[in-house]
């Protein structure tokens, strides 16, 4: 495995060694490293062109496919700061995120809402007849790109990362993973979302391995691609995983690890898809402000239940008290994170380099919080109980609603639960569940058994509905922001469970 200082230096290495060797593949067709460093320095000439130049942003709001590759890979080679708009966001949305941002040029697909975006035909007119960019002197800690916060539960935050930092955990990943030229590694989550660069592209020029790139997401267009294109590993949602889990008639071909992320994987789902295909997902936590994977499990069948992986090492994660104490390993607090001091990555990480809200906003801290609550042992397994701002306070007692969702999530006829909660005169809060059911009838008393059996009684749901579909965000993730408005206007059964 070799790291690059920057972004645009990261295709050299297999450009020298391995030109025509399959970099990218997609719906498109497949570019080879030489062809994609061609593409790349064609779509940095054309930007500059276009008057883009070091720290401005170049948004893109385009489909999974080659030419959000090689757009992203030119503006780094101009020193531009690259900030991705999903596809799927409303117009209202997408004008937001690009507001937030302010570019100087938006590059559109036929899902882009937003005024003034260059569309493919003028793009490609625009790439035929550019001239070369100038060769810029970057500064690995420079500016790269913009991630946006899910925004699940607000308004989303636009973090600023270095090209240090977004190509760092593609380097740690490959290096802990033993990966080289026969990676072929397959995302059909949207690589608007820069989480998604890092993990594609990025890591797989730094191994030598081969981008796939999925346009699809349904259980059908997702099997297709893994076989049809020989994917070995695989990065899913928890609900894609849940759907192949009672496929057993599926040959998921030479795929030979598959990671969940997103939102939590429970241990039951891990056990159901291991008996349907042999291999045991690899559970994840990520954060857009590390960014993106800080845990993972091991390579193999190794994991514990209700974990989320070995913290990477290059990261320092652990819990910290509301004074800001570093916690014993194993003891419950806010989880942070900085940069390891020791080992073979010492030193190699960064923080964020800040927000961007009309120009950056830099970090002042070198711990950032991760507004989670969790644990990390002496072994560094990392355990999530749920997001310290989520929390619903009954009566004075703290109930996680994660904590919760995972008992529910045991029984196999649930897809996606979430818990969340209603105001009350006397408590201040109590505790509701929802359950998406995809129309199908739920035995609601079942389920408040189920949890009276795993958990104390004020962490019981007492109010339980139905809804034909949970509002969910690109990664698969419920958007709790007014959650309990949605349920109220869309919910197809509602009933309150006596407490016992």
């Amino acid at each position: 495995m070799r790291t690059s200082s920057t972004i645009g230096h990261v295709l050299d290495h297999a450009v020298s060694q391995a030109p025509n060797s399959p970099a990218v593949e997609a719906v498109s067709g497949i570019w080879s490293y030489r062809e994609l460093d061609e593409q790349a320095h064609r779509a940095a000439g054309a930007l500059w062109a276009l008057g883009v130049r070091p720290g401005d942003r170049v948004a893109a709001c385009l489909p999974n496919d080659l030419d959000i590759v090689a757009a992203f890979h030119g503006a780094a080679r101009i020193g531009a700061i690259w900030a991705g708009i999903g596809e799927a966001l409303s117009a209202a949305e997408q004008a937001d995120l690009s507001e937030l941002c302010e570019p100087a040029v938006v590059l559109a697909g036929d899902r882009c809402r937003i005024a003034g975006g260059i569309f493919s035909d003028h793009w490609k007119q625009l790439i035929a007849e550019a001239d070369a960019a100038p060769d810029i002197a970057i500064d690995p800690d420079a500016p790269a790109g913009i991630a946006f916060t899910s925004g699940t539960s607000g308004r989303p935050k636009a973090v600023v990362h270095s090209h240090r930092n977004l190509l760092l955990p593609g380097a740690v990943l490959g290096e802990s993973r033993g990966w080289g030229s026969d990676l072929r590694k397959g995302d059909s989550f949207p690589l608007t979302i820069l989480n998604l660069m890092v993990l594609s592209t990025l890591l797989t020029a730094q191994a030598g391995g081969c981008a796939v790139i999925m346009d699809r997401r349904d259980l059908d267009g997702v099997v297709e691609w893994i076989t049809s294109r020989r994917v070995t590993v695989w990065n899913g949602a928890p609900a894609q995983l849940y759907d192949l889990a009672r496929r057993p008639d599926i040959d998921l071909g030479a795929l030979e690890e598959v990671w969940s992320g997103g939102s939590d994987t429970s241990d039951a789902l891990r056990q159901e898809f291991s008996a349907a295909h042999g291999l045991i997902p690899r559970a994840t936590y990520g954060l857009t402000e590390a960014p993106t994977v800080v845990s993972i499990d091991p390579p193999g069948r190794e994991w514990r239940p209700r974990a989320s992986g070995v913290v990477l090492p290059h990261l320092d994660v652990a819990a910290y008290d509301d004074n800001d104490v570093r916690l014993p390993a194993g003891e419950l607090g806010e989880l942070k994170l900085a940069g390891r001091a020791d080992g073979e990555f010492a030193d190699a990480w960064r923080p964020m380099l800040g927000y961007w809200d009309r120009g950056l906003h830099p970090t002042v801290d070198d711990l950032i919080a991760t507004g989670d609550v969790g644990t990390v042992d002496a072994g560094g397994w990392l355990t999530v109980v749920d997001r310290k701002k989520l929390v619903i306070i009954r009566g004075g007692a703290n109930v996680y609603p994660l904590e919760v969702e995972r008992v529910i999530a045991t029984d196999p006829r649930v897809g996606r639960v979430a818990v969340y909660p209603l105001p009350d005169d006397r408590l201040g809060q109590r505790v509701a569940a929802v359950i998406e059911s995809g129309g199908e009838a739920v035995d609601f008393d079942h389920l408040a058994d189920l949890c009276r059996r795993e958990l104390a009684g004020y962490k019981v749901p007492e109010v339980w509905s139905r809804i034909d579909t949970l509002p969910v965000n690109a990664m698969g993730k419920v958007l709790r922001a007014n959650l309990a408005d949605v349920v109220a206007g869309g919910a197809e059964e509602v009933v309150h469970v006596r407490r016992r």
